[in-house]
This record gives structure tokens, sequence and C-alpha cells, in this order.
């Protein structure tokens, strides 16, 4: 080997080593004391030195068992020059003397996986002095359930509904105060006529000789009358056809005015038309006659009206509640409307920040989102014991061995859902039984010995055994939190739909530990593309740890 070869070798070396410290250097633990009396509290420190766009994420739950996790306090985080110190906290604690170990903890960060180091701390009896005497028992105090914080969603829920019903209340339902032109409009055409010639008066038409604009006002208000109460063309007939039509309705009797009133009329009305149209101007004081004139010739009208009859107040009254109802299906389909776009909208808003299938599985409900979000249970299954961390407690359902089975092997079996509901959690534990079989050189009995490859294999037939089909397998190594090592089997199947002769595409994941005569196995299985089945699977293989296999 050469200088230059050596010398390139030990830079190399060199090199790796101080990368490997610097990794090492990034995770560092300690406690704030190794030595505490029963139920004391133990503050356990991970301070981890990482660049700032680095996802960090500290161990959850019960990972320090045997030790018990009282508190988790928020991360501190401290900047030293181009890096950044994050300091997690945890409060632990034990309620039996001894000596213990806190395991090594997992703390990923970025696309690196790094454990801390184990710690022994040591739990003391309580001394008590007898002499003293000694004092009874205190009397069992009722904790309430702590609650999610569901009621904060629905006060804000009903905030905002009834802000939304009061806006509607208030500019749509709400009895508004009329206007002036409102009130008018609701008179009848008799009183809103002599208010117009009151209003006419008021004007400074004359003042000014705007003969014109007065004549205008002053025939409109005989028109609309008559247009209201004889002749609804009233408004726009000419002159000869409005008087026309009064001559016949006289004839007819349909309207019993003089021929003086219908003359008186027509003089004003064409001298109106002359105004208007041929630039006419008569003297102020005749636009005042003719004025009195029309005054008068209401009241005549009026009076010359046949009174109705029942059957006409009868069809006035439905008129009338017929625009009510007009009314209010105008304000039902209003408040319909802008309820259903602020609905729209909402959903929209949601949709673009969560994902429309968030968003629909919320509200339509979805099996798989409902486990997610629900309160999960840790707890330990089997023995040796497998803690795992799940949606739903695991119930016993160890299937009966045949005889001959039996005696070589203990099964015991936990598991949650089923493949048929697409989505089934399974945590076995078999344990060997050692029935008399020889050591090398009659040493005695020998352990048997579990190859676990082959029990993965035999799960992946129970799947075979289903109706599954076109197995895809893919397997890699598996490390628990604890440091605990299996094998990780994992792929995509299809399983048959019940009922049919469909088969739908499904995901699989199978953990595998063995030790000399046990063998865990965790099986996980959920339909594809469920991505809150995804995040359970995930949420679940991290809570995975395992003690030793009694020898």
């Amino acid at each position: 080997m050469t200088h230059t070869l050596r010398k390139r070798l030990s830079l190399f070396a060199g090199a790796f080593l101080l990368f490997a410290l610097s990794l090492h250097a990034q995770v560092k633990s300690t406690v704030d004391s190794t030595s505490i009396k029963i139920g004391a509290q133990i503050t356990y420190h991970i301070q981890v030195e990482t660049d700032s766009t680095n996802l960090v994420v500290f161990p959850e739950g019960q990972t320090f068992e045997p030790l018990e996790m009282i508190a988790s306090y928020d991360v501190d985080t401290l900047k030293n020059k181009d890096k950044f110190n994050l300091i997690k906290k945890y409060g632990l604690t034990q309620f039996d003397s001894g000596k213990y170990t806190i395991p090594r903890q997992k703390v990923l960060i970025g696309d690196k996986t790094f454990f801390t180091d184990s710690v022994r701390v040591e739990v003391n009896n309580v001394v008590i002095d007898t002499t003293k005497g000694l004092f009874d028992y205190k009397p069992i105090i009722a904790v309430e359930k702590s609650g999610s914080n569901w009621w904060k969603y629905l006060l804000v829920t009903l905030l905002v509904l009834s802000i939304v019903g009061f806006l509607l209340y208030w500019f749509i339902w709400r009895q508004k105060p009329l206007s002036e032109e409102e009130k008018i409009a609701l008179l009848p055409p008799y009183d809103r006529a002599k208010l117009a010639l009151k209003t006419l008066d008021e004007s400074h038409y004359l003042e000014h000789e705007n003969l014109k604009d007065y004549y205008s006002d002053l025939t409109f208000i005989i028109r609309k009358y008559l247009d209201e109460k004889v002749y609804d063309r009233a408004l726009e007939s000419t002159t000869d056809e409005l008087i026309n039509r009064l001559n016949l309705l006289k004839e007819g009797n349909q309207v019993d005015l003089s021929k003086e009133d219908i003359k008186n009329l027509e003089s004003i009305l064409k001298r109106a038309d002359l105004v208007k149209f041929a630039k006419s101007a008569p003297d102020i004081e005749l636009a005042k006659l003719d004025r009195k004139t029309i005054d008068v010739e209401i009241d005549h009208v009026k009076e010359a009206l046949p009174e109705p009859s029942e059957e006409e107040k009868l069809l006035n009254q439905q008129y009338r509640e017929e625009q009510e109802r007009k009314k209010k299906r105008k304000k039902v389909w209003l408040t319909v409307g802008i309820s259903a776009f602020l609905l729209l909208a909402t959903l929209t808003g949601f949709s673009y920040k969560y994902g429309f299938n968030y968003v629909k599985d919320t509200i339509i409900g979805h099996g798989s989102k409902a486990l997610l979000e629900g309160e999960w249970v840790t707890s330990k299954y089997g023995m040796p014991p497998v803690t795992i961390t799940t949606p739903k407690v695991l119930k016993r359902t160890t299937p009966e061995l045949p005889e001959a089975m039996a005696q070589k092997m203990q099964l015991t079996q936990f598991s949650y859902g089923s493949l048929i509901d697409g989505f089934q959690l399974v945590v076995a534990t078999t344990r060997l039984n050692a029935q008399g079989q020889q050591g090398p050189q009659g040493q005695g009995e020998a352990k048997p010995q579990i190859d676990i490859n082959k029990s993965l294999e035999a799960s992946l037939k129970m799947f075979e055994a289903s109706g599954a089909q076109n197995i895809i397998t893919k397997n890699e190594a598996f490390n628990t939190p604890n440091g605990a090592e299996g094998i990780k089997v994992f792929g995509s199947m299809d399983m048959p739909i019940k009922g049919t002769e469909k088969f739908e595409k499904g995901n699989y994941v199978m953990l595998g530990f063995a030790s000399e005569n046990v063998v865990q196995q965790i099986i996980i299985f959920h339909k594809e593309h469920d991505v809150y089945a995804e995040q359970m699977v995930t949420r679940i293989l991290n809570s995975v740890e395992l003690k030793d296999a009694e020898k």
C-alpha cells in the first residue's frame, strides 16, 4: 500500500469518525436525578441539535416503561449560531421500589433515526415513622372525567348559526318601517289621487309658469285613477280613445257618469295635449280652474262607480292573500339561496384548506377516519407482552388448535376488525413447547427453535385461505423504539368482496419477532388508498415495544 493511499484512507476514516461523532452529538439525554423516592418525579431531558430545516419527532406515549410518564412538557428552542437546540422534557415516576432502566428512546430527525442512551435509576421506599401514629385512609373523591373539546366546536357552530340567522332576520324577515312612498302605495286609489293633487298644489310649477309639467302631472293623476277604477288602459290610451271608452261604459250602464263630466274631462285632456305637444300657453287662472275641475271629477267618478259585490270583495281579499304568499315565498327562496351560498362557500373554503375528501368524510362519515381521530388505547398483549397503541382495545380471539398442534405450541391471539370490514389488526404470540427433545450428546431437553420467516409465510397462507389473490411481498428489517429487532413483511393483495365475485385492492403489514421458543407477530390489513388507515398503520408501528421472551 502506497503512502498516498494510506493517507487518503486515514483521512477518510477520520472524516467518517467525525461524521459519526457529529451525528451522535445531535441527540443527548439526561435526568435530573438517578435516585428518587416512590411516587417522586424524575425530569427526563432529550436535547437535539439540528438545522432549522429538519423535522424533529420526539417520543410519544408510554415509551419509558417500566417508568410511567406523568407529564410531557412543551419543547424549548434555543438558537446557537446556525443551529437550533431543541429540549424536550418528560415527567416520569414509579410507584414500586427497585432499580429500573429507562429504555433507549427513539428520536426522528429528518429522515434519520437516533436512539438515546438507556439510564439506570433507583426508586427507594419511603421510611415511615410509626412512633407518631398512623392515619386512616382518606375518603374516595369523585373525579370528573375529562372530556374532549367537542363543546368548543359546538359553541362556535351555534355562534356562527346565530349570527347568520340574525342577519337573515334583520335584512329579510323583519317587518321594516314603511317609507313614505310605500305608505302612499298602500292607500286606496281615491286617497292617492287626492294626495297627489295636494302635492301638485305644493309644487312651484305655476309660479315659474311651467305649464307643461303642471298639466303632465294633473292629467297623470286623473288617468291613473281611471286606470285603476274604470278602464285599465287609461294610461296608454290617447285622449280620444279614453273619452270614447268612457262614453261606451256610460251607455252600457257600467259607469254612471254624466255627459257633462265626460265633456269636462275631454276639455282638460285636450288642453293638456296642446300644452305638451303644441306648446300652448293657457292662462294661469285657467290652469288653477282645471285643477279644481279634476278634483271634482275624481269625486264624481268615485260616486259613479257601483259598490263592489261580495264576489269582488272576495276576489280582492284573495288577491291580497296571494300577494302576501308571493312575498313570503320570495323571502323563503331568498333565505334558502343565501344559506346555500354560505354553506357552499364554507365547504369550498374548508376543502381548499383541508382537501375535499377530508371535508366529505367529516360530514358523511368514514370508518377509518373515526378510528384515527378517536381515543386510542395503549395496552400489553400476550406473554411475553407486546406493548402497542391501537384505536380500539383488542379482544382475545385465540382459535382452538388441533390436539396434535396444541401439544407442540401455545397460541395467544388478540384482534380487532376483519378482512371483510376492510381493516384488521392482529397481535399473536406463539410459544413452542419443549417435549423431550434431547440436546447434543444427551445434554437434556433442547429448546425448540423458531424460523421467523416460515412463521410469516404461514400468515401469508392464511390470506390465501381467505381468498386473497395476487399477493405481492416485500420485506425489510424492523426495529422497535426500545430496540427489539425483527422482520417487516409488507405488500398488497386482492381480497374478495363478500357476496360478489369481485376483488378489491388491499395493503398489509406484518411484523415478526422471534426468540428461542417464542414468535410474536403483528398483522395489519387495510383497503388500498385509505389515507386514514395508512396514518393508523404508521402510528401503530411506531408504538410497538417488546420485552425479552422468557428463556
